[in-house]
């Protein structure tokens, strides 16, 4: 069984791919298999396969840094490395799940594929202002239920129904989840 690790860029199927999280099973006499959840480096997309003892793939180096998201330049997002000190310029559709949170200033993680910068990872949780929510009823209590809230950068969430708008939350950027009012 090749060893794989949550983190660790592989190439698989002709794609490239990160791996968000693995689980390891092997059933009676059967081969011993993994169950694995993968993340597309260009499209950002999400999928969960099945690794067998005989499926190959090629390791990739992966080296990360820290850095900041600069600006905006047309259809590209111009991110500086603080370790280097070069910018970097990714086309915004290539990274489209990492776009609902970060805005100018945000650190994010450059990651870096066989010394080629390939994608951003945002940090697990951000802070954000909400822009637009139903207004709260008086009784409205913490663990009471939720509402839909956008925030700045346009992604919605499920919020207590508290949360006004003008309020600062924090995101956990792994599953969209409201983790609390800053």
């Amino acid at each position: 069984m090749p060893e794989i690790r949550t983190g660790m860029a592989l190439r698989w199927q002709g794609e490239t791919w990160i791996v968000v999280s693995f689980k390891h099973t092997h059933k009676g006499r059967g081969g011993a298999t993994m169950t694995v959840k993968l993340r597309n480096i260009l499209t950002g997309g999400v999928r969960e396969a099945t690794v067998r003892e005989s499926d190959e793939f090629e390791e990739l180096r992966v080296e990360r840094f820290p850095g900041v998201y600069s600006y905006a330049a047309g259809e590209d997002l111009v991110f500086f490395n603080n370790e280097t000190y070069e910018e970097i310029t990714f086309p915004r559709e290539a990274l489209g799940s990492v776009l609902p949170y970060i805005k100018e200033g945000s650190e994010v993680t450059l990651l870096y594929i066989d010394g080629s910068p390939a994608t951003v990872e945002p940090p697990n949780f951000v802070e954000l202002k909400v822009i637009e929510t139903t207004p709260g009823v008086r009784g409205d209590t913490a663990s009471g239920g939720s509402k839909p809230a956008k925030l700045e950068t346009g992604l919605v969430i499920q919020v207590p129904l508290f949360i006004e708008v003008g309020d600062t939350i924090r995101v956990d950027t792994r599953d969209d989840r409201y983790i609390e009012r800053v």
